[in-house]
């Protein structure tokens, strides 16, 4: 069983410690475990019931209800009331699915908010969202390596699905290569880019993950891409510059990058290089590239 301080439980909930003394001392649902020096910490089973509650009280329950409310009917209440568009009350459904492993919940939720607001506005404002609490998680060794592999697969499956329905381009339409190099394993963003040219009417050549840059040459000479795209999202012995710099050495074609702001610090200032900071500039750029 795992155990949060008050402090954790503050970042993963968003409900205040004063909040949550008041409710020890005033309610029946909370009751925190407390250290041989008398500080509080909370299980496994508190954390995804205050992260219930706290979906709840954003949509208008009294705590005083909720008090009253079984398990089981602050779970049902939520699945059944689960319609407002308050990503906040997603990202904490998102993380109770996760910790539990449940996949119904967890595509169920993904595939509401994907019909209502589209796969690009999903991934910016729920998807991303979520993988930062879970990084918070994981920081604090709450989150088992299997649980994070089996989230991030749900998600994938969700985005390849999206990009499969999508029309195929027209034969002549511009093509752009795009895949994460040696050691870089985080595709998320990588496929959102995916459908998003994909979308928009371009080829995509699409390699995924862990590809030596080396072997793209290759590629290149085969299809001839308009642009190239990679994104940098964990840190590596090699620099990103150097990374930039093998790539650009296999043919003469602008590149695109992308990702951990910290680890671009020392990106190539080769004129060839441009850095995205949100999808928004990949769309502006695919739309001016693409011929009229």
């Amino acid at each position: 069983m795992s155990k949060y301080t008050m402090a954790q439980i503050v970042t993963l909930t968003g409900i205040k410690a004063h909040t949550l003394r008041k409710w020890e001392t005033r309610y029946n649902f909370l009751n925190p475990e407390r250290t041989d020096t008398n500080i509080r910490y909370y299980s496994d089973l508190q954390l995804k019931k205050l992260l219930n509650i706290g979906v709840l009280t954003r949509n208008g329950y009294r705590i005083s209800k909720i008090d009253k409310m079984s398990d089981t009917e602050i779970h049902q209440t939520i699945s059944d009331k689960f319609i407002s568009g308050n990503y906040e009350d997603e990202i904490s459904a998102l993380v109770v699915s996760m910790l539990d492993m449940d996949e119904v919940a967890f595509n169920e939720i993904l595939r509401t908010q994907i019909v209502k607001k589209g796969l690009l506005a999903t991934t910016t404002e729920l998807i991303y969202p979520f993988l930062n609490q879970v990084g918070v998680l994981w920081g604090i060794n709450k989150v088992m390596p299997a649980q994070e592999h089996f989230i991030s697969n749900l998600i994938k499956k969700k985005m390849f699905a999206a990009i499969d329905l999508l029309a195929y381009p027209h034969k002549d339409a511009p093509s752009i290569l795009m895949f994460l190099t040696e050691g870089e394993h985080h595709e998320i963003g990588l496929l959102l880019a995916y459908y998003i040219a994909r979308e928009m009417g371009w080829k995509v050549y699409y390699l995924g993950q862990n590809v030596p840059t080396e072997n793209i040459k290759q590629v290149i000479e085969e299809v001839g891409p308009k642009l190239i795209l990679s994104m940098f999202v964990t840190p590596t012995e090699e620099s990103v510059s150097g990374k930039i710099e093998t790539i650009l050495a296999q043919g003469d074609i602008p590149l695109l990058v992308s990702g951990n702001p910290t680890i671009l610090e020392d990106i190539s200032q080769d004129k060839r290089v441009e850095y995205l900071s949100h999808p928004d500039e990949l769309i502006q750029i695919l739309k001016n590239k693409k011929p009229k």
